[in-house]
């Protein structure tokens, strides 16, 4: 009997253990929201007294690969990101046993293209800012040719005659996505023909309006934000290419570039009328709701008012803080950690 009584309260410690296979949320994913989730996880741990979530910078496509790799304990919880999930991830997600992922809006943030206080202004059209870094630029005839601009006045005579140096993310970064989509991609609309090549052929669009310079001129700084930050103080010549909140807390330091006349602010990146707004974005994996302590809890802390609202924590570290019918909507999806759909996305 007591054998039997022995492993019965075995059998309940092991089952103990399958419903929570991890004491610690893990979260891995964008550089840009790395420090919100980061301010939240501190105050879930002061809260809660539990364990602080383990929040690992991996770029916006490194933790969706990573995210995305398996339903198992071994993989993270949630993973940060500073564009929306891409259908492909997504399928990837569900062919690896992902099934069911919560989606939640967290706020905005504007891509700032940022120079040292110490430097000469420099402002740019969106224009101005494909030819500086783009591989190749078009010429009259339709044709495409290599692009051989040195400095800044090569690309407008108006500009200073510094080298053209831009600081940036690598491919696995969401900030270069948004660089790429939301600032290059647009100045290369704005010459003749480019409009119908999108429509016509949207391969040779993207690799002639999305591919960067290899020739020093777009200097790739890693997933590290705040080592694009360290070089532009360094270098007063430069320009940088990081989220709005890097450049409110490096305000003493480094200016706002504008673009095609307007800057970011809270009230511009709002607004829609500063070119290079964006969205933020954090994904759970349903099933580890069951499996790692806290996960739903951390959700919950991290849509709330306290957090997320207008006057929220998170508002104070530089996050753009959603519409109120929004922030209704992401409270929504955390409670009810409902499903993205696959067909929702791009």
């Amino acid at each position: 009997m007591k054998q039997l009584t022995l492993a019965v309260a075995l059998g309940l410690v092991a089952a103990s253990g399958v419903a929570q296979a991890r004491d610690s949320i893990e979260i891995v994913g964008s550089s840009t929201v790395f420090p919100f989730s980061t301010a939240v996880a501190e105050q879930f741990a002061k809260k809660s007294g539990g364990a602080a979530p383990k929040v690992e910078s991996t770029g916006t496509g490194g933790g969706m690969k990573l995210f995305c790799a398996g339903a198992g304990i071994e993989t993270p919880d949630i993973t940060n990101a500073s564009r929306r999930m891409k259908k492909g991830e997504m399928e990837t997600c569900i062919k690896n046993g992902v099934t069911d992922v919560t989606e939640i809006k967290i706020g905005y943030d504007g891509l700032a293209i940022a120079q040292s206080k110490t430097g000469d202004p420099i402002n740019l059209t969106a224009r101005e800012l494909y030819l500086a870094v783009a591989k190749e630029i078009p010429m009259p005839d339709g044709t495409f040719v290599p692009n051989t601009y040195q400095t800044w006045k090569d690309v407008n005579p108006d500009l200073p005659a510094h080298e053209i140096e831009v600081i940036g993310p690598p491919p696995t970064s969401g900030t270069r996505d948004s660089f790429v989509e939301l600032g290059v991609e647009k100045g290369c609309l704005k010459f003749q023909g480019i409009p119908e090549l999108k429509k016509k052929d949207k391969k040779m669009f993207k690799e002639k309006c999305h591919t960067l310079r290899e020739d020093g001129k777009f200097v790739e700084a890693g997933e590290n934000d705040n080592l694009i930050v360290q070089k532009l103080q360094a270098n007063p010549k430069a320009v940088g290419v990081f989220g709005y909140s890097f450049l409110e807390q490096n305000a003493d330091s480094l200016k706002a570039v504008s673009i095609n006349g307007i800057v970011p602010t809270p009230e511009t990146v709002m607004s829609g009328k500063y070119p290079m707004a964006r969205s933020m974005f954090i994904y759970a994996k349903n099933s580890h709701a069951g499996q790692v302590a806290g996960l739903k809890e951390f959700l919950t802390e991290f849509t709330s008012d306290a957090a997320m609202g207008a006057d929220g924590y998170l508002a104070d570290k530089g996050l753009i803080p959603l519409p109120a019918g929004e922030l209704k909507a992401s409270q929504d999806a955390a409670a009810n950690m409902t499903p993205v759909s696959v067909n929702s996305l791009k």
